[in-house]
């Protein structure tokens, strides 16, 4: 037995469901997840099935013979139009005659003749076929008087009786030309979301549109649109740390030393052009001095750009693992979560996840082994240099993500803890919308809340400490966190350790500083 999955688009009509669900049961097949909400679509149902293969295949020949089984999505057009008919028996019919062979929906009517205007009829179509409008709008000319009101091919005048057609169109605009049998696939995705949410008393309409929300962020700061803000820290005389936030997700952490470039963490991959044009801008783009790259965990707003650069990426071998599998709460207790998995898959599509193939993973240590030496509460898993600063590689407790890794640089008073302990407060109110959106459709980022809570107090007390060493010098402990700005802790708050510079694409960055 395996599990098969379909979409049926059926007619509103009493049994309609009754009668799919009875092919299902003819050819001995279980219904696992079924999907039904009348306030989106009234005619699609999400179907997945138990069954064996040839009994599957006969379940579609059935659904598909009584024109129930929907195999594709195609792009659907929205016209409105006046049209003046004539005052005489029949009109209306014969207009209809051409409406009914261009096989378009009739979506709104409105004629009166009593009215205002009593010769005109008001018409809305949904036509599947968007060939058939020349043709159709050719006809209605040669016979009657024509006004275009509307016409949209993108999807956004269409009604909530075509909603997962509608939706489809606006996917399509982030994802490119994908085919019918993906977009549908795909479409399940997020229909089983948006079943899981519901659950959670989330309103089904405003799960669809953070979806697309995610996706419309990360088009609309891409390219032309792409922004960062910038911090510029000398570590050394000759070391430098660039801080790049990014429009949407992680920051970018950047060294330069005079024998080579490291990076810390990548960004999203849809953002890997406006990185490179950046870099340039700084004087930073020869990636030949890019020695390595170092992995933070396997969130794709952190790795997803890994892939296009020809660095290797040191990472943890949980963090690996997961860039391959489906889900980012792989390895946690949280694990088959189905808000985790969707989500996963919808970020890595909309951002164009290129996790890194050119990788180098740390020692494999075990956690329990009590001779490990850890910083704080952290086991050491590696060390290693960045010019000539000495950083260790720490293992963190999996509250945010399984497999993440913490750097450290103890004696320049420099850590990283990724997205563990972050300065809300520094994070521009776009950069906050968006992240509240991950939090909206997961219901939480951290794959295991209560061990994010004790991870981050556990790097808290670790950041005192440095701080106490290195008050002798004046300094404190620079914060490098996974999102918002490099920041200090003083009196138990995060305050941000310098100004930024924003730089926007094919422009001259200009000074700015965070209200």
């Amino acid at each position: 037995m395996e599990q098969f999955s379909f979409i049926a688009c059926m007619p509103d009509i009493p049994g309609a469901l009754h009668r799919a669900a009875e092919i299902v049961t003819r050819y001995e097949g279980n219904i696992n997840r079924i999907q039904y909400d009348r306030r989106i679509d009234t005619h699609t149902v999400f179907f997945e099935v138990t069954a064996l293969p040839q009994a599957y295949e006969k379940i579609r020949e059935q659904l598909e013979k009584i024109g129930y089984l929907q195999t594709s999505l195609q792009s659907v057009a929205f016209l409105k139009f006046n049209v003046y008919l004539p005052n005489c028996p029949g009109a209306l019919f014969e207009f209809l005659n051409y409406i009914t062979s261009s096989r378009s929906n009739i979506t709104y009517l409105d004629f009166d003749d009593r009215g205002q205007h009593p010769e005109r009829l008001v018409v809305g179509l949904h036509i599947e076929n968007p060939n058939m409008i020349d043709a159709l709008l050719n006809q209605l000319k040669s016979r009657y008087r024509l006004e275009i009101l509307e016409y949209d091919t993108t999807g956004e005048k269409l009604d909530d009786t075509v909603f997962y057609l509608r939706l489809a169109q606006k996917l399509r605009s982030f994802i490119g030309s994908a085919e019918d049998a993906f977009l549908m696939r795909f479409l399940h995705d997020i229909n089983h979301i948006t079943q899981e949410l519901s659950n959670h008393q989330k309103d089904p309409i405003e799960v669809f549109e953070n979806i697309l929300k995610v996706g419309e962020c990360l088009n609309q700061t891409s390219g032309d649109n792409f922004y960062a803000d910038v911090q510029r820290v000398r570590i050394k005389d000759d070391i430098e740390l660039f801080c790049f936030q990014l429009p949407c997700g992680g920051n970018i952490y950047l060294f330069d030393t005079p024998s080579e470039r490291v990076m810390i963490d990548t960004g999203y991959g849809i953002y890997f052009q406006d990185i490179m044009n950046m870099f340039q801008h700084y004087g930073l783009g020869d990636l030949s001095r890019l020695k390595r790259i170092y992995i933070t965990h396997a969130d794709a707003d952190h790795c997803g750009a890994a892939g296009f650069f020809p660095a290797p990426s040191y990472l943890n071998r949980e963090t690996f693992l997961i860039t391959r599998k489906t889900s980012r709460a792989y390895g946690s207790s949280n694990q088959d979560c189905i808000l985790e998995e969707v989500y996963t898959k919808i970020i890595n599509l909309f951002s164009k996840f290129t996790p890194p193939t050119n990788t180098v993973l740390f020692p494999e240590v075990s956690l329990l082994d009590e001779t490990i030496e850890k910083r704080g509460e952290f086991p050491i898993v590696a060390r290693f240099l960045i010019g000539d600063l000495e950083f260790e590689a720490l293992a963190g407790m999996g509250g945010h993500m399984h497999g993440e890794i913490f750097y450290l640089c103890p004696e320049e008073g420099l850590l990283f803890p990724e997205d563990a302990v972050i300065n809300f407060k520094s994070l521009s109110p776009e950069r906050t919308e968006y992240n509240v959106l991950a939090d909206y459709l997961m219901t939480s980022v951290n794959v295991d809340s209560k061990l994010a809570r004790e991870e981050r107090q556990a790097l808290l007390s670790l950041i005192s400490e440095i701080d106490n060493k290195l008050s002798r010098k004046n300094r404190k402990c620079m914060i490098c966190c996974g999102h918002g700005s490099i920041s200090v802790l003083d009196n138990g708050k995060l305050f941000e350790y310098i100004g930024s510079e924003r730089y926007f694409a094919g422009q001259k960055y200009i000074s700015l500083e965070y209200l």
